[in-house]
């Protein structure tokens, strides 16, 4: 008994607490505080508590954006230029403390974390200052001055699954911008971002510009969707919490940016070679333990290649390694980021028992794990596109395979869907892929395994939302356009 009270007594020391909000320049204490246990998902323990934010706080923080906003927005484009590279190099240095938060709060491997998890973050900054640097703030069409100034104060909500790359790709062109902002982090993942603040202060950002109120949707995130002196809503995440915030920015007419769910198509065309394209998307899949709104889910295969598709399948998901994401094997995969995605994955993963061909993996946890999130790469061959597993947004390490008898035929199936946010196609022969990849409804299209290009805009048509991100793209989602008009001809631009 003593041995075990010292084990809990020793956990608990070790315990991070950050209990406080940052707004307005300094870390203060929430108005009614509410403690919150953040949760590794490999050992189901808490490694963190902090508060739960209520309305009053986070009016408190738009308050506080407002205030700063008629200042921040008229510094020069080299003052911003000079406060971003100072926060980029902070950045640069804290990588690694990035990385260790990321893999604690939200299970990814520490090789994915410090290879692309918290090195996204710095990329979604660095491109919103090459964007600042490059962008046309002002110029002239004949007798008007055509002018691009900051849309104002900005609520920020972002996800749990690649929680830093979200975070950069607002906070960043939010800045560059010239804009004010309130950031809510996931409440399961919100570690990294309290390392943001710090760096944010650290970097002298004037006090208001940069708020952070921890919490969760119903406390914090609809005040950020309702309030009035919020002017911008940029919000990643479910569809169906997408919806709700549209409806709640609406009566303000609010601008929203959203970057919600998706059931990408990958499509191997007959001239594909097999292994290479089947082997790619399995593992495309399966990066991030399957919680990447863009993974090529619906696998679609021509009929006579089904067979040799689904053996390529089977062999490349089991050879994928699931270990603790503390631990060094490189490419292994990581827990579900928290309990209730496990949860919604096992209840897919048997509607998928029943209604399609389980190929590899299935129910429960994977051989040698008695206790973390951890999910057995799954593999189902589903003969047509009207299954559960092949409509719904799974958001786990499980991939669909479907057969296709004509290539009109894989092209309808792909955009039989209410997503469209990415697209894949598979092709020996280029020209064949691109005139495939016109043809499917989505914001993204990877040719032969192509990764995301940090200078392309990311988004989706249909209900994977609305507007873009990244680089010049995600930068004039923050942007207000004004016409000056008898404003006279300038004669050198």
């Amino acid at each position: 008994m003593r041995a075990r009270r010292d084990q809990i007594s020793k956990r608990e020391s070790a315990m991070i607490e950050r209990k406080q909000f940052y707004i307005d320049g300094a870390w203060v204490d929430p108005v009614t505080p509410r403690d919150h246990h953040v949760i590794n998902p490999a050992t189901e323990e808490p490694i963190a508590v902090i508060s739960l934010g209520s309305e009053a706080d986070a009016v408190k923080a738009i308050l506080a954006a407002r205030a700063a906003f008629p200042a921040f927005s008229e510094t020069s484009l080299d003052e911003r230029i000079a406060l971003m590279e100072k926060i980029i190099a902070l950045y640069s240095a804290k990588m690694p403390e990035i990385a260790q938060a990321i893999s604690q709060e939200m299970g990814a491997p520490m090789w994915l974390a410090s290879a692309a998890q918290a090195p996204s973050g710095l990329s979604q900054l660095m491109g919103a200052l090459n964007a600042l640097k490059e962008f046309t703030w002002e110029h002239s069409r004949g007798n008007t001055r055509i002018r691009y100034e900051a849309i104002g104060v900005c609520s920020l909500i972002t996800p749990w699954n690649w929680p830093m790359n979200q975070i950069g790709c607002k906070v960043g062109p939010a800045l560059a911008a010239g804009c004010t902002m309130v950031l809510k982090p996931s409440e399961l993942a919100p570690l990294d971002a309290m390392i943001l603040a710090d760096i944010i202060h650290e970097a002298g950002v004037p006090k208001g510009v940069f708020n952070l109120v921890n919490g969760d949707g119903p406390g914090v995130g609809s005040v950020l969707s309702t309030h009035e002196e919020v002017d911008f809503v940029s919000f990643t995440g479910s569809t169906r919490a997408g919806i709700e915030i549209a409806k709640s920015a609406a009566p303000t007419v609010k601008r929203i940016a959203q970057e919600l769910g998706g059931k990408s198509p990958n499509i191997v065309l007959e001239d594909a070679d097999l292994q290479k394209a089947v082997s790619s998307g399995v593992m495309q899949v399966m990066t991030n333990s399957g919680q990447s709104c863009n993974a090529p889910t619906r696998m679609f295969v021509p009929r006579p290649k089904l067979g040799e598709a689904a053996a390529i399948a089977k062999a490349t998901a089991e050879s994928v390694v699931v270990a603790d994401p503390a631990g060094d094997k490189r490419f292994a995969m990581g827990p579900l980021a928290n309990g209730r995605q496990f949860e919604k994955v096992q209840s897919l993963i048997e509607i998928g028992m029943k209604e399609a061909e389980l190929v590899t993996g299935g129910l429960g946890r994977p051989e040698g794990f008695n206790k973390g999130y951890f999910v057995r790469p799954t593999v189902f061959v589903s003969q047509t596109n009207d299954t559960t597993i092949a409509r719904e947004e799974i958001f786990g390490p499980v991939l669909t395979m479907i057969p296709y008898d004509t290539e009109e035929d894989a092209i309808r199936m792909a955009n039989d869907t209410v997503y469209g946010l990415s697209g894949y196609v598979q092709s020996e022969n280029l020209d064949h892929a691109r005139q495939v990849a016109k043809q499917i409804r989505a914001g993204m299209i990877h040719i032969n395994g192509a990764s995301t290009d940090s200078v392309a805009p990311f988004g989706g048509y249909k209900q994977s939302g609305n507007g873009r991100e990244w680089g010049d793209f995600g930068l004039e989602e923050f942007l207000e356009v004004k016409a000056v008009m008898g404003y006279g001809a300038v004669a050198a631009e």
